[in-house]
């Protein structure tokens, strides 16, 4: 199985230090997600792993070979895909590919079978002929996929692959991330769009001034953080946002809430309820009691989860190097 480790990473350019001390790691089938403001290092991290550059400390390690000192002989199993990458102005997006391959080291039918493939699970069989600069931002991103993929890497580091595509692009790039991990590629993406990290991402490091300050699953993230604000709201003496839901209907919802004095800002949506309540963990047990009493088949009653945005904005602070 494919492992990736990034092992006490830096990497200083002159008086900055753009990366300092990063590791995190992951496997085969896994989506990676690397978070942060820009500046933050994300780019120079994966420039490191890619074999693109050169760290002052630390190393980049796949199946415990070096992108740095092993750098020709991991090369052929890592596909990057930059931010921003470059385009021939002349060549259709079949040549475009075939050049690619070529560089690779394909040849013959094995490489006319990489480009069709990569053409197919691209979805870019109706452009095959058309010129790269006539593309779309949208089929520019599946190109650029293609050209990553196109020696069936191992590893495939995506920076900001969903940027500047219009929703129905994003969600198909979304279904494409997902099926190369379930296919067995080890993926590393970074990305803005933290609504489509949270649905893609197995695991995420969050990096700013060129340090990582969480790693782990974004479940576990959510959880501590959600846990640390709870607790401060509580001994600030501050209310939560509750959501509950209802097993069945109840004629008299709006009138048994309102006659709660400790519930505030209350919606109700059918069955299901957001209300404003204490912090405090034995007053909201005291107020789930009294709604059941009051005759209201609660099936849940918890404070809101917080997205992956929200995790983001609590463990930064917008610092740019």
């Amino acid at each position: 199985m494919t492992e990736v480790r990034i092992d006490r990473l830096w990497r200083r350019f002159g008086a900055t230090t753009a990366v300092a001390d990063v590791s995190f790691e992951f496997t085969a089938g896994q989506v990676f997600g690397f978070i942060g403001p820009n500046g933050a290092g994300k780019t120079t991290t994966m420039r490191i792993l890619a074999g693109l550059d050169e760290p002052s400390a630390g190393d980049c390690t796949l199946d415990g070979r070096s992108t740095v000192q092993d750098a020709d002989l991991v090369a052929r199993r890592i596909g990057y895909m930059p931010d921003d990458y470059g385009t021939y102005p002349h060549m259709t997006v079949a040549e475009y590919l075939d050049f690619f391959a070529r560089a690779y080291g394909l040849g013959g039918d094995r490489r006319d079978a990489a480009v069709a493939d990569v053409v197919d699970f691209c979805q870019l069989g109706d452009l095959r002929e058309k010129l790269v600069t006539s593309l779309s931002k949208g089929m520019r991103q599946r190109l650029g996929l293609g050209r990553a993929l196109v020696h069936d890497p191992d590893l495939l580091i995506l920076d900001e692959p969903a940027a500047g595509l219009d929703p129905r692009a994003r969600v198909e790039l979304r279904q494409l991330i997902r099926l190369l991990a379930r296919q067995g590629k080890a993926i590393l993406v970074s990305s803005h769009i933290l609504a489509d990290l949270e649905e893609i991402c197995d695991a995420v490091a969050i990096i700013e001034l060129g340090r990582v300050v969480a790693t782990g699953t974004v479940r576990d993230i959510k959880r501590s953080v959600q846990a640390r604000l709870e607790d401060a709201a509580r001994e600030a003496g501050e209310h939560v946002v509750v959501e509950v839901r209802l097993a069945r209907p109840h004629a008299e919802l709006a009138r048994v809430l309102a006659e709660e004095p400790e519930i505030a800002n209350v919606e109700i949506h059918d069955e299901r309820v957001t209300l404003t309540c204490s912090a405090d963990p034995d007053a909201r047990a005291a107020l789930l009691a009294r709604l059941i009493g009051r005759g209201l088949a609660v099936s849940h009653f918890a404070a809101r989860d917080k997205s992956l945005e929200d995790v983001f904005m609590h463990l930064t602070e917008g610092r740019v190097q």
